[in-house]
């Protein structure tokens, strides 16, 4: 049993972190980076910011595929106030992660699901709390001199070396990584964009 899309299916996204997370479902796609501008608008707040990102990614690789479905997101971390994008270098790097050393934050995706040719627009947000323990300044330069932090919102991947910092995630532990895959995927079967090949299931009664 198979899990197909009802059309082609692009993720307009060059991260490796969702594409690892959509392959692992078994589906079938394209990767189209959007190559959109990400600066933040004066007064916009993180979950706007992210919902406004996600539909600018959907909506621009969309309109040159009007037939296929398109997934656009934009994932930020923010703590106290301060959304923390991808470290410059290790100098930023070290201030990051000194941010959160201790200390909880939040990790926001926002998600846009497009296809034009039926004029379906989807989008949500999710948010996640993760809850860092102290990091311990050996830890801290072992950690910027890995190659781990500098692609990464916050300056950490929890998936991999980073993850020895997180001691409580509350919420989606995909999302951290860059996706909701359960939200992704409720919707995307909700709208028909998805269904399972070959699946044969009793009807209750």
């Amino acid at each position: 049993m198979a899990l197909i899309t009802s059309a082609p299916f692009i993720l307009a996204s060059a991260s490796p972190r969702r594409v690892e997370l959509l392959q692992e479902l078994g589906l079938s796609f394209s990767v189209m980076p959007s190559g959109i501008d990400e600066t933040y608008c004066s007064g916009e707040t993180p979950s706007a910011h992210v919902r406004r990102i996600s539909q600018a990614k959907a909506t621009v690789v969309a309109v040159d595929n009007p037939e296929a479905w398109v997934l656009g997101a934009d994932t930020i971390v923010a703590i106290g106030g301060e959304v923390l994008g991808k470290p410059k270098d290790r100098d930023d790097a070290r201030r990051m992660l000194r941010r959160l050393s201790g200390r909880e934050h939040y990790v926001l995706t926002g998600f846009t699901i497009v296809r034009k040719s039926v004029s379906v627009l989807c989008r949500k947000t999710v948010r996640s709390t993760v809850v860092f323990r102290p990091i311990e300044e050996d830890e801290l330069q072992w950690y910027i001199n890995t190659n781990e932090p500098y692609d990464k919102a916050g300056g950490y991947a929890v998936q991999e070396k980073g993850g020895l910092f997180a001691r409580r995630i509350r919420g989606s532990y995909s999302n951290v990584i860059g996706l909701p895959v359960s939200e992704v995927f409720e919707i995307l079967k909700k709208i028909g964009a998805i269904r399972f090949n070959g699946c044969i299931y009793d009807r209750p009664g």
